[in-house]
């Protein structure tokens, strides 16, 4: 099985490289893993001119699985936009055409008091957000810049069709039949009318799942539920933008983005998995950042491309484990917690996959 592992800008290095070590040892002699790296984001500017050199998208192409660190920085602002970091991730996403972003929002146990919520408002959640992905404002057309009566413009398109709705509705309908058959369609209905046919085929697509409850929430009344009463969240369909604002904010329930796992997946079972979190130059090489996001999406790995679910669960058993034991890193230290760094917080999962 072979895994294309992509660690890109900032910590994506550090934490992929603990992803590595733990998809090693859960392998192990039970199965072979063939694991390649290639450079994307800033990285691949440096080493081809391109934020997603060619041999890159060949090598993801080419292979079951892509581990993803994190693309992006301070050079993202520079004029030249074709030599954005960030644009790497965007544009391979697009090229493998993988649509259905799954950011599980979960919050262990062991860092109730991590979150800045009261422990009686998140103890307990455990949601699905599945953000639509090669769509919206991130890809519609027109866009750039122009000069309209002297005055300079930026433009933005929001845009879909029709079938790219259904198409991320019918996945969102078949992850709440296998949790608890809860689907909540995150819009803005009201005012845009690319949202008003959001709601439309969302609706439409429904029919032909009568055993799920589907309810709609404008993205503004979504985000105040999600703080206000997390745990009434099932799965959440919502579209690009709203969903990359939203599932960050999930993120501050669980404690921390350094918790939150992603998988990024087409109609095959190709699929792209990196943390949530982003680049973080300010903490890059310090051996500051939190692995435990990226190590939890080489367990979605495990389960959504390669078909291991036991052994993903062993992951996600093991970062039980090791929470349990106390080891935190510097975003979920609490006091009477053992402080650790990145290397020595993936070693301890490894640790824990051995026992």
């Amino acid at each position: 099985m072979k895994i294309a592992v992509l660690p890109g800008d900032g910590i994506g290095p550090e934490v992929t490289a603990q992803s590595v070590k733990v998809l090693r040892a859960v392998a192990s002699n039970r199965f072979d893993l063939a694991m390649e790296e290639a450079p994307i984001g800033q990285a691949g500017v440096d080493a081809a001119g391109d934020p997603l050199p060619a041999a890159t998208l060949k090598l993801a192409s080419a292979s079951d699985a892509i581990l993803f660190g994190a693309a992006g920085g301070l050079t993202d602002q520079l004029p030249d936009r074709s030599k954005r970091p960030g644009l790497g991730l965007l544009k391979l996403r697009k090229a493998l055409q993988l649509f259905a972003n799954f950011r599980p929002a979960v919050l262990f146990p062991e860092l109730i008091g991590a979150s800045t919520l009261k422990p009686e408002v998140v103890e307990g959640v455990d949601m699905m957000i599945l953000r639509e992905l090669t769509g919206d404002l991130y890809f519609g057309e027109p866009r750039g810049f122009r000069t309209e009566n002297g005055k300079r413009v930026g433009i933005n398109t929001m845009r879909y069709d029709e079938d790219e709705i259904a198409r991320i509705a019918r996945v969102g309908f078949e992850t709440a039949r296998k949790r608890r058959r809860k689907l909540c369609s995150v819009d803005k209905a009201n005012v845009l009318e690319t949202m008003h046919l959001w709601r439309e085929v969302v609706t439409e697509v429904g029919r032909n799942y009568p055993d799920v409850e589907l309810t709609h929430l404008y993205v503004d009344a979504a985000s105040m539920m999600l703080i206000r009463a997390p745990r009434s969240f099932d799965v959440i369909v919502t579209g690009n933008v709203f969903g990359d604002i939203l599932s960050d904010a999930a993120a501050m329930l669980t404690g921390s983005i350094g918790m939150l796992p992603s998988a990024s997946m087409g109609a095959g079972t190709l699929g792209l998995f990196e943390p949530v979190h982003g680049s973080a130059p300010d903490i890059a090489g310090k051996n500051l950042a939190n692995p435990l996001a990226s190590i939890l999406s080489s367990a979605m790995l495990l389960r959504y491309s390669l078909g291991k679910p036991e052994e993903a669960d062993r992951i996600e058993k093991a970062v039980r484990a090791v929470l349990a034991r106390g080891y935190r890193t510097a975003d979920i230290f609490q006091p009477g917690m053992r402080k650790v760094g990145t290397e020595e917080m993936g070693e301890a999962v490894v640790a824990a996959l051995e026992h």
